[in-house]
């Protein structure tokens, strides 16, 4: 590989016109590709074959009614005074233009349907008067009826006495006859009046239930209001005809536009984040600033404008083919607005840091007197294999994502892995025939014209003492840091996430104080019903399930919403008691799912649970469980290649356990800054939430390759100079000192670039730049400079030791190229003193 690459940078130095033509018609396909074959990127993140997915699906077949995306335009007074019947008509006009949009089922009036709802109330009310009333007067009537029977009764028992007590005169008996005849006149018209009470009593019993039950489910759904109780804001829902997933960002845009260019005087009107969510601007005006810091750190390391200039231009070439080009088929494999989030990230960082590494190597040759393309292709056969080598690595981890079976994640780090790969042509193409249009301008003019090699480089060794006291204070200061995320929560960001100034956090915080945290993020159960059911036996079902549900923890209300055409299902809406992120609603959510079956007296009831909360929770749920898989298969590949590397058992060991304890430490500060809210100021975080769901994964995968980046880079010199014959522990200060200044500019652009995107004014990027951010910053500066040369040390000889059946297998991989430098630059010379090994 290194004597290929070598050619390949001497081509490019030649041609350089002509590779620098070849990637200028490569952006430009690129750009063609992305204008033709571009599609919709969703704004929604999903994982198929979920609880919640498979009842989203129930309900678009069932219940169509109800069924597509929603999201919220919230309407408040700004001068806390109740709305006028003009703003009422002026929002209800609004929501009528948007009803009409293409792709919107419906955008309900709130004020009309409070109304309908007060009415309804209203109607319960007078009913349960009218029957009260009613049922009173039947209760007259009965004691009235009843009087006239006890007197029948006694007038019978008279004339019974009087006939037992009379002779057998026939007047007599004629008088008898014609007075019992009056007595049953009188019994058959009590006996049909009996009938016809009855028969009234009966009238009223099935109203009577109706209404009993009416009034038992306006009372769990007493909470559930569109207008607050105060009549300054209002909350009106508009209803896609398709899946949340799928709607149009086009649409979403049209319906913001809608909504914001309103103007109602006195009314303010804030939107939801299920409407504005969208493709974020991922370069922003801090992203810019981390690039200007970058450019700094290369400014300061090269000493010429020119030289910081080249890996730019080399990172935001590669950075534009790469995202262009996988863009390109989001119009066949479904694109969420998070899919180019790393491919951006890794773009600009590892564009610039591998452009780096080999310039500085040129820079280094040059000043040793070797000839500008001579050195071209030698840099480019050393550092660009070792950059070739090292990129693999992290190509390799993001490519692993893919076995986590999460679509989503696993096309991230794919585009990811195509955004690292370009940035690997780029720099063993793009930047020689660069450096050989720069010639001898990327020194100073000042510059020495010769400085020593590694071979020349003197360092004394650290003391055992030094090595011991900085483990135990890394180890110690890492595991500090990791505490907090003992304790982390998974979750996605909702609207209080958002920026305090931005529509959808205004729109959040207005329904958590008007109408409850809750009404955020409501839940809907679906409930299966063993059979059939229609009338007031659907109504008493309805009543059982809905007391079942509002019996349990955190609910705050519970309505029917639907029924499906076949009286087989019913729908309940849910509010909880906690926000979309809450632990209140987790737990709501996880009590309903064991709640199932219900057992009512007309059979068993299964219970399904859907909505924002519900799909965030089983998304984190699921990442939870293929997170060890992933790691496993992280760490296992850790040690597979830098034993193939380094030819050693414990330094691929350390350099994992490195990697170990820079993860759980960056998953403890993340934990500490974005779920408990320390130094909240300095990173903007006014509420604390769970920790973004995949950001777990997405760190293994990402420090996982930039940590054998610096590993390889800083380690390998390590390994040059002990089997050229320094002791172990002097080969550990002679690779640190040769390493270093590149590792740490390298390192310091990495953490630029990422902490660009800290202040992103996206919920979702903020914090992955954070913690790639605070990942690179430990894992090159505490586990890799500091750790893992103290443990080197230690180690002695012992660290290069490999069992000899082995090495015998092994191939042997020359990542540095130290054979090509040899080659080129003295010679053929003796074998490789692999002996010492």
């Amino acid at each position: 590989m290194a004597g290929l690459l070598y050619r390949l940078g001497r081509y490019a130095a030649r041609r350089r016109w002509s590779v620098i033509t070849a990637w200028i018609v490569i952006f430009a396909l690129s750009g063609a590709n992305y204008a033709l074959f571009a599609g919709a990127i969703s704004s929604s993140i999903t994982i198929p074959d979920t609880p919640t997915a498979k009842v989203s699906e129930q309900l678009e077949e069932q219940f169509p009614a109800v069924s597509g995306g929603t999201g919220s335009l919230v309407f408040s007074t700004t001068g806390g005074q109740p709305f006028t019947e003009t703003q009422k008509a002026q929002a209800h006009a609004l929501l009528t233009d948007i009803a009409k949009f293409s792709g919107i089922k419906a955008a309900t009036n709130p004020f009309a349907i409070e109304t309908e709802l007060a009415d309804h109330r209203q109607q319960i009310m007078d009913g349960r008067a009218q029957l009260v009333a009613g049922r009173a007067e039947l209760d007259a009537a009965q004691g009235q009826l009843d009087v006239g029977v006890q007197q029948l009764a006694g007038a019978q028992a008279q004339l019974d006495a009087a006939r037992s007590q009379a002779d057998d005169s026939a007047d007599a008996q004629a008088q008898f006859a014609q007075q019992q005849q009056l007595l049953d006149a009188r019994r058959t018209l009590l006996t049909a009046q009996q009938a016809d009470l009855d028969s009234a009593v009966e009238s009223l019993t099935e109203p009577g239930i109706k209404l009993d039950l009416g009034s038992s489910l306006l009372g769990m759904s007493k909470n559930i209001r569109f207008v607050s109780e105060d009549g300054t804001a209002a909350l009106a829902t508009v209803q896609f005809t398709e899946n949340a997933f799928v709607v149009p960002p086009e649409l979403k845009a049209q319906v913001v536009a809608a909504a914001s260019d309103a103007r109602i005087p006195g009314v303010k009107v804030t939107i939801s984040n299920e409407l504005v969510q969208g493709t974020p601007n991922l370069v922003g005006p801090g992203e810019a600033v981390g690039i200007v810091i970058a450019a700094i750190v290369l400014l300061v390391l090269l000493g010429t404008v020119l030289g910081a200039a080249l890996p730019l231009i080399s990172a935001m070439v590669g950075l534009g083919v790469a995202l262009l080009a996988g863009l390109s088929f989001s119009g066949l494999v479904e694109f969420t607005s998070i899919t180019p989030l790393l491919a951006v990230m890794l773009g600009l960082a590892v564009g610039i840091d591998y452009s780096l590494f080999i310039i500085n190597r040129h820079r280094s040759q040059l000043n040793r007197g070797i000839p500008l393309a001579e050195s071209i292709g030698l840099a480019n056969g050393t550092s660009g294999n070792a950059v070739v080598f090292a990129g693999t690595t992290v190509i390799v981890a993001l490519l692993a994502l893919n076995i986590t079976g999460i679509p989503f994640l696993g096309l991230m780090g794919t585009v990811g892995a195509v955004s690292v790969a370009v940035a690997i042509l780029v720099a063993i193409s793009l930047t020689p025939a660069m450096l050989s249009l720069a010639g001898i301008r990327i020194l100073r003019k000042t510059e020495r014209k010769q400085i020593r090699d590694a071979t020349t480089i003197k360092a004394a060794p650290m003391s055992t003492r030094r090595a011991v006291l900085t483990i135990v204070a890394g180890v110690a200061l890492l595991g500090v840091v990791a505490l907090p995320a003992l304790t982390m929560r998974l979750g996605l960001p909702d609207g209080s996430s958002e920026a305090t100034s931005s529509s959808p956090y205004k729109s959040f915080a207005t329904i958590a104080d008007k109408f409850g945290v809750g009404q955020n993020g409501p839940l809907v159960v679906v409930a299966d019903l063993p059979e059939a059911a229609t009338g007031s036996a659907l109504l008493q079902q309805q009543v059982a399930i809905a007391t079942k549900i509002a019996a349990q923890n955190n609910v705050s209300a519970v309505a029917p919403i639907a029924t499906s055409p076949n009286g087989t299902a019913i729908a309940f809406q849910i509010i909880s008691t906690g926000g979309p992120s809450s632990v209140a609603t987790e737990d709501l959510i996880h009590d309903l799912r064991y709640l199932s079956p219900v057992e009512t007296k007309d059979g068993a009831v299964t219970l399904g649970v859907a909505g924002t909360a519900s799909a965030q929770i089983d998304i984190s749920e699921k990442l939870s469980e293929v997170l060890p898989i992933y790691l496993a298969v992280v760490l296992a590949l850790s040690l597979i290649i830098l034993i193939f590397v380094f030819r050693s058992i414990l330094v691929p060991i350390i350099a994992t356990a490195g990697f170990v304890l820079s993860l759980v430490a960056t998953l403890g500060a993340l934990t500490a800054v974005y779920q408990f809210g320390w130094l909240s100021a300095l990173f903007g975080v006014h509420d604390p939430a769970p920790i973004l769901s995949f950001l777990p994964i997405l760190e293994i995968g990402v420090l996982f390759g930039l940590a054998m980046d610096y590993q390889l880079f800083l380690v390998s010199g390590m390994r040059e100079a002990y089997v050229h014959g320094s002791s172990a522990q002097e080969a550990v200060q002679r690779g640190l000192r040769l390493g270093r200044p590149v590792v740490t500019a390298a390192a310091l652009i990495m953490i630029a670039v990422f902490a660009g995107f800290i202040f992103s004014e996206s919920a979702t990027i903020r914090p992955i730049g954070f913690g790639l951010a605070f990942g690179v910053l430990l894992d090159a500066f505490i586990v890799r400079m500091l750790l893992i040369p103290a443990a080197m040390h230690l180690l002695g000889d012992a660290a290069w030791w490999i069992p000899k059946r082995l090495d015998r297998l092994l191939p042997n991989i020359d990542v540095e190229g130290v054979s090509l430098q040899r080659l080129v630059i003295t010679g053929p010379k003796p074998p490789h003193p692999a002996s010492r090994l």
